[in-house]
């Protein structure tokens, strides 16, 4: 892109390599954007980090509980790419398959490495969760599980909490 400019704006053409190096030599160097979350709120994350966790860990400890982490993810077949490089006035075509697919993963990850995860198709709800929940407690053998999970709606909702409350043996979220 800069050596694009170069060219256009003063007829300079430079091969890639030789840009490459001037940027190098300008203390440039080729990096991903960083993406922060708008919703972040990281006061709250580290009093919760050096408050609560500790009394959380100490807590599964005691009672030889595993303590995962959980979240949920979509894929899809579409492309990540939002940009494209054309000529001013020309759009860029970026070529898609037509056909799109998508699935979303619920998983979970211990502190020891494990993972568990479960595929379906759509939008997470609490009937998912609480399938995604049973499967947890199930695996784990009778061992107790500490999962952590982030402030999404389903989380909190009353199918996923009353469940919740008839296992609060097996499992505390």
């Amino acid at each position: 892109a800069v050596a694009q400019l170069l060219a256009k704006r003063f007829g300079l053409k430079l091969p890639v390599r030789t840009m490459g190096l001037y940027l190098k030599r300008w203390g440039f160097t080729p990096q991903k954007p960083l993406k922060k979350a708008y919703e972040q709120r990281p006061k709250e994350v580290k009093e919760w980090l050096e408050q609560e966790y500790p009394q959380i860990a100490a807590q599964a400890k005691a009672e030889g509980a595993e303590i995962y982490w959980g979240d949920q993810t979509g894929v899809n077949n579409q492309p990540n790419a939002v940009r494209g490089y054309a000529p001013r006035g020309e759009t860029p075509e970026i070529r898609q398959m037509s056909k799109r697919f998508g699935s979303s993963m619920m998983s979970a990850v211990s502190n020891r490495g494990s993972a568990r995860w479960m595929v379906y198709k759509g939008a997470l709800d609490s009937a998912l969760l609480v399938r995604f929940l049973k499967r947890l407690v199930r695996s784990m053998q009778g061992r107790k599980v500490y999962l952590i999970l982030d402030n999404l709606r389903v989380h909190h909702s009353r199918p996923v909490k009353e469940w919740l409350a008839e296992h609060h043996e097996q499992i505390t979220v």
